[in-house]
């Protein structure tokens, strides 16, 4: 595998600026203008809209909200608040004016249920001088709420006060950034202060307000605030002021529009309705000319034909084109949409009760939120997918560690581990027992103090709160060895080690992690007096920095390399000693950079930069982000289906990548890109609407691009390219975004899974949207079209059950085409020999049942329950699945080639009868040719022809597909012997006048014989033109259905042995954990806000001193 990399001013996606306030119309607007741009400048990057200060809040003043200045207009002169509360409506269009629009009615209606349920879920509101429950609807801007521990958050609140002694609130805040755990802030509020913020927007990482009390202002920040999907963890109350409500919060305002979704086969089956209309009306004019014609020419001489009206030949002309409208109107096929309806709630049906897409672990079967969009499953060419939570457990795991150039990581021992701790390794475990190994102790001590985790002691047990799930992964595995983080102080740690007493150590300096350092340290001084600094970082960092005398350098690199290879994320652990006189002149640089006006974050990395130097490498350790179950085997079946796999994350660009190689999205045959390197390449972007002349790779092979979300506008087609593609840093807008842009520029089916509300905007915006219902709370389910709990479902819905639906639905429309023209036609032909009078060829109860009863069941059966191949074949061969990406079994060319057929039966039907009935005498010396006799020949003739050329479609046979076919046409001899007897004509005499026609013409043996003669020449020529192709140019599916037996006699020998689900990677490669860590607690830890003990006194309910423990990922 080749990857080029070159030092480029490309964008950086750790400081990567950008906007995601744009809506759907404004980015169609930037992008259908695309101004050119010079190959190989870079492009500045959007700038960051400022907020103004305008949305102003007091607390527990509903009036104050109220006044004049906070209004604002809505249409004409009419004004409304612009404060909004929780509401919701039920959006999409209501058309109950036939089935289906009662059935988009219908779910219309169950999704606005789902809305009503979360509207009147119950908070507690402080009104009239103490606390109500008010639904969530009811809340508004400025109202003081309480909530309780595992209590959804209802709006966007800014925090008051917290229950908890050390003034910590926990919120999980899964359902927006799919990390749980938390950051902190303290805030002081009185009922005359107020609120001064930026106006309602969707970024989920910012917000900028001020707080102005006695004259002074006090800057408000993201780490004050509370977000609506959050929930509220290990704290049993908490207050806050509502800031945002409804459709104002930044969760909702990311969730993009409610679009109407509909499939190809709709649009594409409505174009043809339309085809067959104008069909219908040319038929008809030709048809009322011809009447004008013959009227003129015979029927005004005919003197039987006079029918006392004097009327011109070209208005009998014009009132035969209105009864060829009626006559052939059965060409239009009215039924058909009920039919389909009927055909996709069984489809659905078929999907929720699926077993193999049914997770016991939390009770959850699969489930089909939609009935409209079944056969768009099997024609997918791109998935979107988020990863963490979606193709990932969020469960990190430490694997494997190297400890003074040995490897390790082949139940811990001591009484305080933890039971769901995994790694072994009985020699470690034996060295850190015997006191002997001094680096392995060290290793794990340094683990054990180097980090940012707060501990909670609940139930006996420690409940470690991270910044990450690598960080509390790393002090778990410490914990597991012996060295058990019990507490910490703004000033000191307190673990215990190997079982023994308490050791606590005094915290002289947090030198925390950000994206740029790529490392964390602390400095400490035991209780023999010494002072150490601990340092862990990615090792790229880190060898800088490790001093020529430190030992294992070579060792410890060749383990990370066969650690990389096995994609683990991987962190470097080193120590330094320092005297005292050492720390006192740092010490005093470090407070001069710490109260420095300008560029105070540089002058901090400047100073940790001199005392994070000559470094003695200890070890390093190897963490497994765990993935779900099944997903490489997913994604490389989906790969091999053509069908290209986007990772749309916020995570870092190396942590995406490793994601990336784990999962098998990226492999060693592809050529990877990087989007800020190739940025400078020729025609790497789109120039105006034009398409480039020659591909972006012309050279043969696999590609794959990882890029910044901010720059992908300009690489949509360069994307397109690709097999695979990982977008990085992108938020929960621009995930949208990017759908939007494939949809539009490609033209191509999209479907996004995700199971987070930050993925509710691309599930939105793609043709079908799929939700996992996992730990992350149920928004993406809410507004997916499928859901199911596992991603290794996906293969299933889409290979099976979408590329049936698909088949289905084409083989079901193509025969339903035919045999509405092959019924119809003979009208047409029919007209050339009575004058184009409209008169019609059947009796009028044949017309009106042959679509109802005669015809109906079996080609419905066929779009319910046909397959060409089991799902076990059609998972074996993903190619199986290329025919509904190329559309190529419903499209113009089936829809004419049906049109042809139909008019081939037809003329057959009519003209061997008629040829039959010409100077022909029956067994009883009469002549059966009259009307009624020939009415009867050709709808037999007809119904045989089309039960069973829909036998000859039918695939998949059972014993109701045959139930269904026989049943048919004993339902049209029952029928039409009981209309055409004379009991029912005597008591019906006006409408059923067809009496004795059947028993007189079908006992007529020479009758039988032109029908079977006309169904024999029919079905010949479609059964050689079947078998002809079948055996000189077969298709995949031909093929496998040939050889179906020795695939499934092999797929069975395949399950006896059973191979590992998943092979890890074979290349060499560096992990990189450190790059996926997040800034931990270090100002919280080092100001003692969240340590030190509220005072006592502080009664009053506006002087809260609050804390709130929220991290929000980047994006």
């Amino acid at each position: 595998m080749n990857r080029h990399r070159v030092d480029s001013l490309g964008p950086d996606d750790e400081v990567m600026p950008y906007s995601d306030d744009e809506t759907d119309d404004e980015l169609e607007a930037s992008s259908e203008e695309e101004p050119e741009v010079m190959p190989g400048v870079p492009q500045p990057p959007v700038e960051d809209r400022p907020s103004e200060m305008a949305w102003k809040v007091k607390a527990n003043d509903r009036p104050y909200h109220q006044l004049p200045e906070f209004q604002k207009k809505v249409f004409l002169c009419i004004k409304k608040s612009r404060y909004s509360v929780i509401v919701t409506i039920i959006k999409g269009p209501i058309n109950a004016i036939n089935v289906t629009g009662i059935k988009d009615l219908v779910d219309d209606l169950a999704r606005h249920r789902m809305d009503k349920e979360i509207n009147n879920r119950k908070c507690d509101v402080l009104l009239d001088g103490g606390f109500q429950d008010l639904k969530w609807r009811d809340i508004q801007v400025g109202d003081v709420v309480r909530l309780k521990k595992n209590d959804f958050i209802p709006a966007d609140i800014l925090l008051l006060s917290s229950s908890n002694p050390n003034s910590l609130t926990y919120v999980e805040t899964a359902d927006l950034t799919k990390i749980s755990s938390f950051r902190s802030c303290v805030l002081f509020v009185s009922p005359e202060a107020l609120i001064e913020c930026e106006e309602p927007n969707n970024r989920l990482d910012k917000f900028v307000g001020t707080m102005l009390w006695e004259g002074e202002r006090y800057p408000l920040s993201l780490d004050n605030m509370l977000l609506r999907g959050c929930k509220i963890r290990n704290t049993e109350a908490c207050h806050g002021l509502v800031i945002f409500a409804g459709g104002d919060t930044k969760i909702m305002r990311n969730g993009g529009k409610t679009r109407f979704k509909r499939t190809k086969i709709d649009e594409l089956m409505n174009y043809m309705v339309y085809t067959i209309f104008v069909l219908l009306i040319l038929v008809a004019a030709g048809l009322a000319i011809g009447h004008t014609f013959w009227y003129e020419e015979i029927g005004a001489d005919a003197w039987y034909l006079f029918d006392n009206k004097n009327q011109g030949a070209s208005y009998r002309g014009f009132l035969s084109f209105w009864g060829y409208i009626i006559v052939l109107n059965t060409m239009v096929p009215i039924s058909l949409y009920v039919s389909v309806e009927v055909i996709r709630l069984g489809q659905s049906k078929f999907i929720n009760w699926d077993l193999q897409m049914y997770y016991p672990d939390n009770d959850t079967p699969a489930k089909a939120r939609t009935t409209t969009l079944n056969e768009q499953l099997g024609q997918i060419e791109y998935i979107f997918s988020d990863k963490t939570g979606t193709l990932t457990q969020n469960i990190m795991e430490f694997k494997k560690c190297t400890i003074a150039g040995r490897s390790y990581g082949t139940n811990p021992w001591n009484r305080q581990a933890d039971r769901k701790f995994t790694f072994m390794d009985h020699s470690l475990v034996a060295r850190i027992r015997s006191g002997k190994d001094k680096d392995a102790n060290e290793f794990f001590k340094l683990l054990s103090l180097c980090h940012t985790v707060m501990v909670e002691h609940k139930d006996g047990e420690l409940v470690y709160q991270a910044a990450s799930p690598d960080e509390g992964a790393l002090v778990t595995a410490a914990r597991n060895f012996g060295y058990v983080f019990l507490s910490r102080t703004q000033d000191t740690i307190t673990i215990k080690e190997m079982e023994e007493e308490e050791k606590t150590y005094e915290m002289l300096a947090l030198l925390d992690f950000n994206s740029d350092r790529k490392r964390m340290s602390i400095i400490l001084k035991f209780p023999d007096g010494r002072i150490r600094l601990y340092c862990k970082g990615a090792d790229t960092v880190i060898y800088e920095r490790l001093s020529p005398n430190t030992r294992h350098k070579e060792t410890t690199q060749t383990d990370l390399d066969v650690f990389a290879n096995a994609t683990l994320r991987t962190l470097c652990l080193c120590y330094k000693d320092i005297t005292p006189a050492e720390f006192e002149a740092w010490s005093r640089a470090h407070k001069e950079a710490q109260v420095a006006m300008f560029d105070r974050d540089g002058a901090l990395d400047r100073v940790y930069e001199q005392i994070e130097s000559n470094l003695m490498l200890i070890g390093a350790s190897a963490i497994e982000d765990k993935l779900q179950d099944g997903v490489p085997e997913t994604i490389a079946t989906l790969a091999k289906a053509d069908i290209k796999i986007w990772v749309l994350t916020g995570d870092k660009k190396e942590t995406a990548e490793n994601i990336g190689y784990s999962c098998s999205l990226l492999t060693d045959d592809m050529q990877i890109h990087y989007g800020e390197d190739i940025k400078h390449g020729p025609q790497t972007s789109r120039q105006g609407k034009k398409k480039p002349t020659e591909p972006f790779f012309p050279a043969p092979g696999k590609n794959a691009l990882i890029i910044t979300g901010g720059w992908l506008i300009d690489f949509v087609d360069m994307a397109c390219e690709c097999e695979a593609v990982i977008c990085c840093r992108v938020t929960p807008k621009q995930k949208g975004n990017v759908v939007s842009l494939v949809k539009k520029y490609k033209k191509a089916v999209t479907l996004s899974i995700g199971d987070g509300a930050n993925d509710v905007n691309m599930i939105k915006t793609a043709d079908i949207g799929v939700g996992i219902s996992g730990q992350e709370g149920m928004q993406a389910v809410m507004s997916s079209d499928y859901a199911f709990a596992q991603f290794r479902f996906l293969q299933r819905l889409l290979l099976v059950h979408g590329r049936w639906s698909y088949i289905r639905m084409c083989k079901f429309l193509r025969y339903f085409f035919f045999k509405n023209f092959a019924f119809t036609l003979v009208h047409f032909w029919y007209s050339f020999f009575n004058g184009f009078s409209a008169q019609v060829a059947y009796e009028d109860w044949f017309i009106t049942l042959y679509n109802l009863a005669y015809s109906s069941l079996p080609v419905l059966l066929v779009g319910l329950l046909d397959q060409d191949v089991n799902d076990k074949l059609c998972l074996k061969f993903p190619k199986l699945y290329l025919p509904g990406q190329q559309g190529s079994l419903f499209n113009y060319k089936n829809f004419f080639i049906s049109l042809f057929h139909g008019i081939f039966i037809s003329l057959i039907i009519f003209f061997i009868p008629y040829g039959a009935f010409l100077q022909t005498m029956g067994q009883d010396g009469e002549a059966p040719s009259d009307y009624q006799s020939f009415a009867v020949v050709t709808a037999s003739s007809l119904i045989f022809i089309v039960n069973l050329q829909i036998s000859l479609d039918t695939s998949y046979w059972t014993f109701v597909n045959c139930f269904a076919v026989l049943g048919s046409i004993a339902i049209y001899f029952g029928i039409m012997f009981d209309i055409h007897s004379a009991g029912i004509h005597v008591i019906f005499p006006t409408p059923f006048t067809f009496t004795g026609a059947a028993s007189n013409a079908l006992r007529q043996p020479y009758l039988w014989l032109t029908i079977i003669l006309t169904v024999g020449i029919s079905l010949l020529p479609i059964i050689c033109i079947q078998f002809l192709h079948k055996s000189i140019w077969p298709s995949v599916g031909d093929k496998i259905q040939r050889n179906r037996k020795k695939y499934e006699m092999e797929m069975e020998v395949e399950e006896r042995k059973k191979p590992p689900t998943f092979q890890r990677g074979q290349r060499s490669r560096r992990s990189a954990y450190a790059f996926s860590h997040s800034r931990g607690y270090a100002d919280l830890i080092s100001s003692g806000r969240s340590i030190r003990l509220r005072p006592s006194g502080q009664t009053a309910w506006w002087e809260f001193r609050a804390t709130t423990l929220v991290y929000l990922s980047p994006f």
